[in-house]
C-alpha cells in the first residue's frame, strides 16, 4: 500500500514554525504540483496560493524556463566554491547583474549566501567590520524595530523584534536595540499621521543619542515589515530614517528579502521613498524560490575598507559553503529576466491596486479593522470591535480560524496573529484575486 505523505509528515518531520501537536486539526497541505498562482496537494485539491508560498514565488510556479536554466547549468558545472580566489562564471554574471540593477541605490558589490537569514547575518558582520577597520571599533550596536523579522541565525534573530521568536533562545547576541515600528493603525504613541510628526522615526534619533552615536554601527529595517503584520510605513518615514542615519554616521541596511524583485510594485521596496541605503539584503524573490539563494549588496566604500593583503587581517573572514552556487545563480538570472521581460513589477503595481480596492470593500464588515497594501503585499486586520480597535482575546485564535476557513475554500493565506497577510505570485490573475476576496468575505462574515 502506498504511504500517505501527510501521515509521514506528521511522523518523521520536524517542520519549521509549525505546532506539530496540532497537525491533525490543521490538516497539513502536502504540495505535489504547481502552476502560476495555484498548487495541487497530495489529495488532488487545488489551492490559490495567496501567499506565494513564503512571500517569494514572484514569477509563479511551474516556470520551466527557470528549471531549464538551472538544469543546463548543473550539466555544465554542478558546483564550485567561491572561497580563496575561486568562483564560477554564472555567479560572477549574477553579481554583475545585481550591481547593475541596484545602481540607483549605489550598490557596488554582491556577497552570496544560501538565504535571507545568512544574508542578514552577512550585512551585520560587514557593518561591524567596516567600522572597526575604519578606526571606529566602538561602533558595534545595531538598531532595528519591534515586530521586525530579519531571520533565525543568532545575529539576525537578535535584530528581529518578534518577541515570541526570541524568548526561548535567549540570551541573544549583545549590542542590539529596538525602537517602535511605524504601525499607524495601532500607534504606540496614540497619535495620528501626519500630526504625529513621525514620532516613530524620531525615536531612532533619540535612541542614537541615548546610546551614543560613537557606539551605533547600523540601523536595519524592512521597507515594508512582513512577518510583523505587513506594516506599511507612512509617507516621510523612510526619508526621515535615512536623514537621521546620515546625520549620525550610522549605516542604513535595507532588508529587502520580502520586498525585493517586484513585490511592492517597484523592483525594490526602498525605491518607493527614493531611499539610498548603504547595504541591501536579498533572498526569496531573487530566485522566486526555485533554488535557495541570498545576496548582500554593499557600497564600494564598505568593500574597500575590508580589503588588503593577506596577513594584514583585513579580509572578510565570513562565508557559507554554497555562496555563489552556480545552479542557484543561473535560476536567479533567468528569474530576473522573466520579471523584467514580462513586466511583473508593473503587474504587481496594477494588480496591487485592484487587490487593495477589493480589500477596502470589506472594511464595512464588523470585524475588519484595517486594510492596507503596497503592490502585491497586503494586510487585513481582524478586530473584536472596530470602533475601539479592540483586539480579539488571544484565546479566540481569530486569525487561525479565518485561515482554516480560507483553506476549506481553496485559498492559502498566512495569519500573523490576527492580521491576515496576502502576497500572491506576481502572475496571479484578476479572477484569482476575485476568488480570494470572495472567500475572505465569506469567512470573515462567519467569524
Amino acid at each position: 500500500m502506498e504511504s500517505d505523505p501527510r501521515k509521514d509528515y506528521a511522523q518523521y518531520m520536524w517542520a519549521p514554525y509549525t505546532q506539530m501537536g496540532d497537525l491533525a486539526e490543521e490538516e497539513p497541505i502536502v504540495a505535489v504540483d504547481g502552476d502560476g498562482a495555484t498548487i495541487v496537494d497530495s489529495l488532488g485539491r487545488e489551492f490559490i496560493d495567496g501567499h506565494a508560498a513564503l512571500w517569494l514565488a514572484n514569477a509563479g510556479f511551474g516556470r520551466t524556463e527557470i528549471v531549464e536554466a538551472a538544469t543546463e547549468q548543473m550539466h555544465k558545472l554542478s558546483w564550485f566554491p567561491s572561497f580563496g580566489g575561486m568562483s564560477n562564471e554564472v555567479a560572477i554574471a549574477l553579481a554583475k547583474r545585481l550591481v547593475q540593477l541596484t545602481e540607483p541605490e549605489g550598490m557596488a558589490r554582491a556577497f552570496f549566501s544560501s538565504g535571507g537569514s545568512e544574508a542578514v547575518e552577512t550585512a551585520l558582520k560587514m557593518a561591524r567590520q567596516y567600522w572597526r577597520l575604519s578606526g571606529h571599533g566602538g561602533k558595534f550596536k545595531v538598531i532595528s524595530r519591534r515586530k521586525s523579522y530579519h531571520g533565525v541565525t543568532f545575529g539576525a534573530l537578535s535584530a528581529t523584534g518578534v518577541t515570541a521568536n526570541r524568548r526561548l533562545f535567549e540570551p541573544l547576541v549583545p549590542g542590539f536595540r529596538h525602537i517602535e515600528p511605524p504601525y499607524c493603525y495601532r500607534c504606540p504613541y496614540g497619535l495620528e499621521h501626519p500630526e504625529c510628526a513621525l514620532a516613530c522615526a524620531e525615536e531612532l534619533e533619540r535612541t542614537i543619542a541615548f546610546e551614543g552615536a560613537d557606539t551605533v554601527a547600523a540601523f536595519i529595517g524592512e521597507p515594508v515589515m512582513g512577518a510583523g503584520g505587513v506594516i506599511i510605513p507612512p509617507e516621510g518615514y523612510w526619508q526621515r530614517i535615512e536623514e537621521i542615519c546620515r546625520d549620525h554616521d550610522v549605516l542604513l541596511i535595507a532588508d529587502e528579502v520580502i520586498t525585493g524583485f517586484g513585490r511592492t510594485g517597484e523592483m525594490f521596496g526602498c525605491r518607493h521613498w527614493n531611499v539610498k541605503p548603504d547595504m541591501m539584503v536579498f533572498a526569496k524573490g531573487l530566485t522566486s524560490g526555485y533554488l535557495p539563494l541570498g545576496a548582500t549588496m554593499a557600497r564600494e566604500e564598505i568593500f574597500q575598507a575590508c580589503i588588503g593583503k593577506w596577513g594584514e587581517g583585513r579580509e572578510f573572514r565570513h562565508g557559507t559553503t554554497y555562496s555563489g552556487h552556480p545552479a542557484a545563480a543561473a535560476a536567479a538570472l533567468e528569474n530576473i529576466r522573466i520579471i523584467e521581460e514580462e513586466g511583473l513589477v508593473e503587474r504587481a503595481r496594477e494588480l496591487g491596486d485592484y487587490l487593495f480596492d477589493g480589500l477596502r470593500e470589506l472594511t464595512g464588515m464588523p470585524h475588519v479593522g484595517d486594510v492596507n497594501a503596497l503592490g502585491l503585499i497586503a494586510r487585513l486586520e481582524l478586530v473584536a470591535d472596530k470602533e475601539t480597535r479592540e483586539a480579539f482575546p488571544s484565546s479566540e485564535l481569530a486569525g487561525l480560524r479565518v485561515n482554516r476557513g480560507m483553506l476549506k475554500r481553496g485559498v492559502i493565506m498566512r495569519p500573523l496573529g490576527d492580521v491576515m497577510s496576502l502576497s500572491p505570485p506576481l502572475v496571479i490573475t484578476k479572477g484569482e484575486i476575485d476568488a480570494i476576496l470572495l472567500a475572505l468575505a465569506q469567512v470573515v462574515d462567519e467569524l
